[in-house]
């Protein structure tokens, strides 16, 4: 099938891709969409847009991808199982493809505790390597989950998430391992801090020759403030900021910190991209989308193919 995505595009040439993170209003601001769109034209090769991160109630990740589709980026649209069936999810794919998005990443999505609803109920009706086995089976077979056929398939370049330092470690693998199997194109990983255990994850699919069969987007997060570093370090499950970068960031004087976070960035590309395997990079800017062009121009890879 031909897939109409840049993202498929560039990482299938060979290309190092650069992805970004948009992230929705707390609104129905199209405009606060528009201006992030145009911060991160021509810097990266697609964009994501989350659903619901934290549980948050936020503009729904379709509309705001269809908004910075129409500023000339290609879209990749979050989708959680949290909130859907296996009804709704196929529904929602067989829309977006429509509507001319052409990447999907698959999650689970974050427990309704984190958010500002906690009360709501969770559906998880589905879990992400589900839900990629749903949407291949869509794309490659026209089939649905109850068996029946389609006419048109959804045109999707299928991209899921990995945490290589959420414990038990030894697990991260075979879990990767599994939406491969499940049949996953890309993959973006969480926000990368300590290189160390990153590139023994790096290792582990080497050694399984799953880099072979998967493009792999490092996380960069670029930090901010020392606050922002000892609150990752300490608040948010599954991140690994070691003590080196929070020192780091102490030692930088408060006026220079921002810099110092877009620097350990663009260092940390570096020597992804002497890592084998590693396809391309996502950058998380949250709530900063201006550090994008900076950081991609530190990191020598502006222009875009």
């Amino acid at each position: 099938m031909l897939i109409n995505s840049n993202l498929k595009r560039v990482l299938e040439s060979g290309n190092f891709a650069v992805t970004a993170e948009l992230g929705p209003p707390t609104s129905a601001d199209a405009e606060f969409v528009r201006k992030k769109a145009k911060i991160l034209k021509g810097y990266i090769d697609a964009f994501n847009v989350t659903d619901g991160q934290t549980a948050v109630v936020r503009m729904a990740s379709w509309a705001a991808c269809l908004i910075g589709k129409d500023e000339g980026l290609d879209p990749i649209v979050q989708m959680t199982a949290r909130d859907r069936n296996r009804i709704a999810l196929q529904m929602d794919v067989l829309g977006v493809s429509a509507l001319g998005i052409h990447n999907i990443l698959c999650l689970t999505g974050d427990h309704m505790s984190f958010g500002n609803h906690r009360e709501a109920k969770g559906v998880w009706d589905f879990d992400s390597i589900n839900f990629i086995k749903a949407v291949k089976q869509m794309r490659d077979e026209k089939k649905f989950q109850s068996g029946d056929e389609m006419d048109v398939a959804p045109e999707l370049y299928i991209g899921a998430a990995a945490n290589p330092f959420a414990p038990p470690y030894e697990f991260r693998v075979h879990r990767l391992r599994k939406k491969i199997e499940a049949g996953v194109d890309f993959i973006q990983t969480q926000c990368i801090f300590n290189l160390d255990r990153f590139k023994e994850w790096m290792r582990q699919v080497q050694d399984q020759g799953l880099h072979e069969k998967v493009k792999i987007l490092g996380g960069i997060t670029p930090i901010k403030s020392l606050g922002a570093a000892r609150y990752m370090k300490n608040n948010v499950p599954g991140m690994d900021v070691p003590d080196n970068i929070v020192e780091r960031m102490q030692k930088t004087p408060k006026e220079d910190r921002a810099k110092e976070g877009l620097k350990i960035a663009v260092e940390t590309i570096h020597q992804l991209r002497e890592i084998k395997g590693v396809a391309g990079v996502h950058i998380m800017a949250i709530e900063w989308e201006e550090a994008v062009p900076e950081i991609v121009e530190m990191a020598g890879l502006h222009p875009r193919p």
